[in-house]
């Protein structure tokens, strides 16, 4: 098994094991309530923008699907692909919103066919006792793979390493928000944000790909 394929499955296994104790809920998804469920789903939608409809979205690690319901409720012609690596995460999307013809699951990232927009929420966060290296490559390769399945936008959250060190565990990755800004600046666009002014020890980063190449390392600033 490749490394990649290796921590994929601890993964599942992990979020398999939350959403089998939990159900569909915020905590079966390892998160500690709606409200900060909803915060961040406000933050991830934000790339979307004036985007005119209708248009297609993949959830990368869509759990449950609970991000459907804030995009329904903002928008009503669009296409919705969830995506996660726990077959039982898929289940329960399926079993919940398996009436709504907007949208489809999946649990085999090759099957995702390129959408407008993809986003990604609490993927990065949970490391258990992965190597730290091997985590932040695949954080870095994460969100390449997010850009190539994205013709105008991608946004993500992880939490973050200025978080106060007696709320953060052993278990979580704490993720540098400038080294993840200037791999997007300088990898996929100009045109990205950084939020990091909300109210949960996280951030969140958009990035408009359809607007301005990535930085070159050849280019001069303009004056």
């Amino acid at each position: 098994m490749s490394e990649s394929a290796d921590l994929i499955g601890v993964v599942a296994d992990y979020y398999t094991a939350k959403v089998t104790e939990h159900g569909a809920t915020p905590a079966g998804v390892d998160w500690n309530g709606e409200h900060s469920q909803a915060v961040r789903f406000d933050q991830l939608l934000a790339v979307l923008g004036e985007a005119p409809e209708p248009f297609s979205i993949i959830d990368y690690g869509c759990g449950y699907g609970a991000l459907l319901e804030p995009l329904a409720q903002r928008y009503e012609h669009f296409e919705y692909r969830g995506f996660d690596v726990s077959e039982a995460m898929v289940a329960e999307a399926r079993a919940r919103y398996g009436g709504e013809p907007r949208a489809r699951f999946f649990s085999n990232a090759t099957e995702l066919e390129p959408a407008e927009f993809t986003v990604a929420s609490g993927i990065f966060n949970v490391r258990l006792d992965l190597d730290e290296t091997q985590w932040q490559r695949y954080i870095l390769e994460t969100i390449d793979t997010m850009a190539g399945l994205s013709r105008r936008g991608i946004a993500f959250n992880a939490l973050t390493a200025h978080s106060d060190p007696d709320r953060m565990r052993e278990h979580l990755h704490y993720a540098d928000p400038a080294r993840l800004l200037d791999h997007c600046l300088r990898t996929h666009s100009r045109d990205v944000a950084l939020r990091h002014d909300y109210e949960l020890y996280e951030f969140t980063v958009t990035a408009r790909l359809d607007r301005r190449p990535p930085v070159s390392s050849k280019e001069e600033p303009s004056q």
